[in-house]
């Protein structure tokens, strides 16, 4: 696999073959895409957070929506990586990859490990997308292997694919 460039990522996009729904300038960095937070879920407290800051109590599980909705052709895949600021504050996530042919925004778990609260303002950048071009194009992609998470929007906690939807509550 090799990683793209931002001038390659830029280059996939005026062809149309990489969206970024909601592509700003200023989220590319040299081999990447910053994705940046649409809403914050916290369970614990019920809060759900569209604008301004949520407040994370330390030790809380909380759920992170991307403002940028994707679409990636058969043949890149997205590797997701936390923004050190946000480790650096004690803000713990796991990440993986974006499937190929994968169409979406994405869904973040995170876990503020800090005894203090963290503020999370809406519209920062939360975490890293670095697009690899494979190898060979998919045979299949995401939606047609498993596709559980396929054109999801807003906050998914469940799989879709054959299964009602779970969106946590307001």
């Amino acid at each position: 696999m090799t990683v793209l460039s931002d001038s390659e990522i830029l280059d996939e996009i005026r062809r149309g073959r990489l969206r970024i729904e909601g592509f700003q300038d200023c989220n590319l960095t040299p081999n990447g895409y910053d994705v940046t937070i649409e809403e914050v879920w916290i369970p614990n407290t019920r809060t759900r957070t569209r604008s301004g800051d949520a407040l994370v109590p330390g030790g809380s599980w909380f759920v992170i929506g991307t403002r940028e909705h994707l679409a990636l052709p058969s043949d890149i895949v997205g590797e997701i990586w936390i923004r050190t600021t946000w480790a650096r504050r004690g803000v713990l996530s796991s990440f993986g990859r974006i499937d190929a042919a994968f169409k979406g925004n994405l869904t973040f778990s995170a876990f503020n490990a800090s005894e203090d609260y963290v503020r999370i303002p809406t519209g920062d950048r939360f975490a890293q997308v670095v697009f690899e071009r494979l190898g060979a194009p998919a045979r299949k992609g995401y939606g047609e292997r498993s596709g559980n998470y396929q054109g999801q929007r807003g906050i998914t906690l469940a799989p879709s694919k054959g299964q009602k939807k779970a969106r946590s509550k307001p």
